[in-house]
This record gives structure tokens, C-alpha cells and sequence, in this order.
């Protein structure tokens, strides 16, 4: 072979060699940042009219799993056992005899002609006790309400109203829905979702959401209908997206699921007429108790009719109501008040077509009227609480979210205290 075919060879064999070598390494890629630590926040659940005992109807499995995994026991709602005084208390820790939220219907003799509903969001009615969000917001911990019965108002403001509608100088949660029972459940979670997928700076840390279908369930059908069972899974479902959810962010959450009332069935036949006439008093609000006011110079007409017990019914001058309801001092309660026995209705007439259906408003002990409590999270350990008041639950959000404890409210944190982590 002459020598340049030899030279021609020797690269040709070169060539293949390194062709068959395996390249250099080449380094790895930085590691993968690491995933955001989250802080744990705090998420306040009402499912409205879910009596403590739908716990145990078997439709809801994540309702179930946050009890096995928390804290959940009765709980006492506040007198009278109606939705907005109740929905008051749990965030502002003090009784409705307290924070004049005194009933779903009231007046005030402050402003004449003006009746408190449910759509009411003039200051004057709410100022008396300042709501978790206001205290939140004020330690500039940021929050968001996903509807709350009072979330909507300008907490703090004067009455008047400025010239484009809104009430000025008042503190509302950061971000806030006004009610509006249109908006699915589902895209009420996934509300709270989205503000949970916000950078750390603008994320709230403390959120409500509320669910009412189990209460206007309850209330159309009874609290033993197979459709009130149904709404109670229908909203566990709700849960165990949310939980999902939250699992998919890796957002820890300290959860706390409340119901502001349970439901008591009532019917056409079990009623009871004040038997009095039409124009000798002013009716605020009847059913499972009546409000009103004698008319004028019809006062000891109206006494004599009603003080005192009846059949399933008794009445007191607002000053003479039991202690144990912490109810009367309130200047926003009528002058008389009667309540019904559980499954029993006041009313006015008696009705004109039979019915079946369920309603609240009735003494706060009663077994109808035990409230829900489910709490889970980083924040908990394991265990079974006695029977609690509902007044307690404030004292409680302020721990989870770090706000030092008050004093001067009706509730305390000592049901949980055993069962709170070291923070």
C-alpha cells in the first residue's frame, strides 16, 4: 500500500472511532426551582340550615374526611336561631342582643320607617360590632369574601350616603361578591381558587364562601326530605373540589366549616293565631316567634292576650325574656316576644292550603337547631368536642390568622385550645 493510501486509512479509522465514541457529558440542568412555600390560610365555610345531624346521612364523604382528620362537634347557635344574627356572631364573637343584628326582619326607632331585610346594607344596622375581615384588613392581612351575610357592607361608614350610591369611609373585605343566589356554587369555589393562584403579595389570606341551597332546601321541602339530604351531598361535592383545589395549588388551608342553624319541620297543622285584633299591634316578624309592638293605647289589650305560656307558644315583654337566651336589652327588639315550640309556627291567620316544609327561628338548645362544626388543617389536631356556643368561633379565627385575642366579646377559644397546634 504506497503511503498515502496508508495516511487516507489510518484517518478513515480514526474517523470511525470517534464517530463510535460516546460524546462528553453534557452537565445537567440546573434543578427545577423549588416550589413556592406556601403560607397556610384560613377559610371560613357557612352551608346555611345544615343541622349537625345531616353529618351523619352518609352523602358527605369530604365533610367526613375533614372530621376524621380535625375537630367537629355540636354547636349552639345564637338566639334567636335565624340566619343573619347568626351569620354576625361567628364573625364578630358577640351575641345578636349585642351587635343588633337582632333578627331577619327589625326596626329601629332611630330611623323611623326603615325596615331591616336581608338585602340592608346601610352602616347604622351593622356598626355595632366590627366583623373579623375589618380587624383582618386594619392588621393588614389581606382577605376575601366569597358572600358573607354583611360582607357587602362599608363597615365603620356614616349613614348618609355619598352622591354616587356607596356609603363613604367604611372598610370592606379586599375582595368581596355581593350575594347574588344566581352564581353557581361551583363558581363560588372556584372564586376562591383564583384568588388563592394570586402571587403571595396580593393573595388573601383569610377568605369566606357560603352556600345557602341546603337552607332554601330545607325550608321548601323539610329538614327530613329526601331532597334536603340530596342539596347536604350536593355541597360536600362542592367541598371536595375545593379541596382538590387546593391540593393542586399545594395551598395549606385551615378550614372551618360552620351552618348558622339546623331546620325544624313544621306543617299546616301544627300553627298557632295571636288571636288579636288586626289593628291593635304592629307584626315586625312571625313564624317560629312573633316581634311586635302594641298599637297605641292598645298596650294592655295585647298583654292580656298574650304574656304568659299558651299551648306550644310563650310570650314576654322583651325586659322579662329568659336570661338564657342573652336576648332582650337590644333597643331594635319589639316590646313583645313569643316563641313557638320546635315544629310549631305563629302566625297571624291560619293558612289557606296544607303544607310540609321546615324553618329555624327556634330556641337556641333544641336539637333542631344544632348547628354544624367541622375544622381541619395544619393548624388542628384529631379529636370530638363537647357542645359548644357559636360565639366561640370568632375567638378562633382570630388564632388561626394571627390576630391577638380580645376581651371584650361574648366568646372565648377555650373549646379548641387543646386541640390547636403550637403555632
Amino acid at each position: 500500500m504506497r503511503w498515502t493510501s496508508r495516511i487516507a486509512a489510518a484517518a478513515l479509522v480514526a474517523l470511525l472511532q470517534a464517530c463510535a465514541t460516546p460524546p462528553a457529558q453534557t452537565p445537567p440542568p440546573p434543578a427545577a426551582a423549588a416550589l413556592e412555600a406556601r403560607t397556610p390560610v384560613t377559610i371560613l365555610i357557612s352551608i346555611d340550615g345544615f343541622r349537625a345531624d345531616y353529618l351523619q346521612r352518609g352523602v358527605t364523604p369530604n365533610l367526613a374526611r375533614l372530621a376524621a382528620e380535625g375537630i367537629t362537634g355540636p354547636m349552639r347557635p345564637s338566639f334567636p336561631s335565624k340566619t343573619f344574627p347568626n351569620h354576625w356572631t361567628l364573625v364578630t364573637g358577640v351575641v345578636p342582643d349585642h351587635h343588633g343584628i337582632v333578627g331577619n326582619r327589625m326596626e329601629d326607632a332611630g330611623h323611623p320607617g326603615e325596615t331591616f331585610t336581608t338585602a340592608s346594607d346601610a352602616p347604622y344596622w351593622w356598626n355595632a360590632a366590627q366583623p373579623i375581615w375589618v380587624a383582618a384588613e386594619k392588621a393588614g392581612i389581606r382577605t376575601g369574601t366569597v358572600f358573607w351575610p354583611g360582607a357587602n357592607v362599608a363597615w365603620g361608614s356614616p349613614a348618609t350616603r355619598a352622591d354616587h350610591g356607596d356609603y363613604p369611609g367604611g372598610t370592606r373585605p379586599h375582595d368581596w361578591l355581593q350575594y347574588n343566589q344566581a352564581i353557581r356554587d361551583s363558581q363560588r369555589v372556584d372564586t376562591v381558587l383564583d384568588w388563592l393562584r394570586r402571587p403571595a403579595a396580593s393573595r388573601p389570606r383569610f377568605l369566606t364562601l357560603y352556600f345557602d341551597k341546603v337552607d332554601t332546601v330545607g325550608h321548601a321541602h323539610g329538614p327530613d326530605a329526601v331532597e334536603a339530604t340530596q342539596a347536604a351531598g350536593e355541597i360536600d361535592t362542592q367541598i371536595g373540589a375545593l379541596l382538590e383545589g387546593l391540593e393542586g395549588l399545594r395551598q395549606p388551608a385551615n378550614i372551618v366549616v360552620v351552618s348558622d342553624h339546623g331546620m325544624s319541620e313544621t306543617s299546616d297543622i301544627r300553627v298557632i293565631p295571636l288571636g288579636l285584633p288586626k289593628d291593635s299591634y304592629h307584626l315586625i316578624e312571625a313564624g317560629p316567634f312573633a316581634a311586635l309592638n302594641p298599637a297605641a293605647g292598645q298596650e294592655a289589650l295585647v298583654e292580656k292576650t298574650l304574656l304568659g305560656r299558651h299551648p306550644h307558644m310563650e310570650c314576654w315583654r322583651k325586659a322579662d325574656i329568659p336570661a338564657r337566651f342573652r336576648y332582650g336589652t337590644n333597643p331594635r327588639i319589639a316590646a313583645i316576644f313569643c316563641l313557638a315550640e320546635p315544629r310549631w309556627m305563629i302566625v297571624e291567620k291560619l293558612p289557606d292550603a296544607p303544607y310540609t316544609r321546615g324553618e329555624h327561628g327556634y330556641d337556641n338548645q333544641s336539637t333542631d337547631m344544632a348547628a354544624l362544626f367541622v375544622a381541619a388543617g395544619p393548624a388542628f389536631r384529631h379529636g370530638t368536642l363537647p357542645a359548644f356556643d357559636n360565639v366561640d368561633v370568632y375567638p378562633l379565627l382570630r388564632d388561626l390568622i394571627g390576630l391577638p385575642p380580645r376581651t371584650d366579646v361574648d366568646g372565648d377559644d377555650a373549646p379548641f385550645r387543646h386541640f390547636l397546634r403550637p403555632r
